[in-house]
């Protein structure tokens, strides 16, 4: 049965934009810096610091943690427990703020309502700020000076977009959802005057009217806003790029903010999720980490 005429149909590999293979492209090209890097006796370093025991803080850490091993990258976990104090986490931080073995320090995200984010990304340096959330490196981004730290997710996407041969020049480009980890971050980098960006954006959000007029627009849909299938084929812009971002679990699956299955045969090229989004954060992590480690032979 062709694909246009069931939701049930498998998916047209010629539109999907595969996250996992563009990700290893990026790893791949991350070896031979680590390798530049070794040679003028520097090795990579990372710290990761969670708190508590989420279990999915502890997957995603987990799949960065065997990145660092696969590219070479030396990394060292600190786990605090759950009622740990704000002021136990900054101690930490300040203490691996010194650590010249460490490029980079990640502390996961959920955090315990006792900590506050703002307080944690400012006190670590923003040079060793390789999740892109400090004041500074936000500043950055918005000023356009290329020598910040940006955010993973976003960054990945719009990599994803330039090397798909997504053509964002002059493009629509519409966001659902204005969160700081990849909507406004993501809205600031592909408005700039710079190579993969230069585009009209259009962030939509729970006070926006008429969400649905507004994706049908668009040239670039990107859906960040964390409700299950949201997007469904009659929003979409026949030969739209679709952009999954979501996470969402219904009845113990994972599922993204995109009507995968229907959408798909609408779209011009579209993310599977999972396999889309989510490798390339990573990718774009271990990316700023080595960017780091290079920082410090300048």
């Amino acid at each position: 049965m062709p694909s246009h005429t069931s939701s049930c149909a498998a998916p047209d590999n010629h539109k999907l934009i595969d996250g996992r293979a563009i990700a290893a492209q990026i790893q791949r090209e991350l070896v031979q810096r680590v390798a530049e890097l070794n040679k003028r006796g520097v090795r990579p370093g990372l710290a990761f610091v969670r708190v508590g025991e989420d279990p999915a803080s502890r997957v995603y850490v987990g799949r960065k943690e065997k990145t660092c091993a696969e590219l070479g990258i030396f990394s060292e976990m600190h786990v605090l427990p759950e009622t740990a104090g704000e002021n136990e986490l900054l101690v930490l931080l300040k203490k691996l703020n010194t650590d010249s073995r460490l490029h980079g320090i990640l502390v996961q995200a959920p955090l315990p309502k006792q900590i506050r984010e703002s307080i944690v990304y400012s006190t670590v340096l923003p040079q060793k700020d390789v999740d892109g959330f400090h004041p500074v490196n936000v500043g950055k981004l918005m000023l356009g000076d290329p020598t910040g730290f940006q955010p993973c997710t976003p960054a990945g996407i719009r990599e994803l977009l330039v090397r798909s041969n997504v053509k964002t020049d002059g493009a629509e480009v519409v966001i659902l959802g204005r969160g700081n980890i990849v909507g406004k971050p993501l809205a600031a980098m592909l408005c700039q005057k710079a190579k993969g960006a230069n585009a009209t954006v259009t962030i939509c959000h729970s006070g926006t009217r008429d969400i649905p007029a507004h994706c049908r627009r668009a040239d670039i849909l990107i859906a960040a806003m964390g409700v299950a299938e949201f997007v469904k084929a009659d929003m979409i812009k026949p030969g739209a790029t679709v952009i999954d971002v979501g996470v969402n679990r219904v009845n113990g699956k994972l599922v993204g903010d995109v009507d995968f299955a229907n959408v798909q045969p609408v779209a011009g090229k579209i993310t599977p999720n999972p396999g889309g989004v989510g490798p390339m954060t990573i990718a774009m992590l271990m990316q700023n980490t080595v960017r780091a480690a290079e920082s410090t032979l300048n």
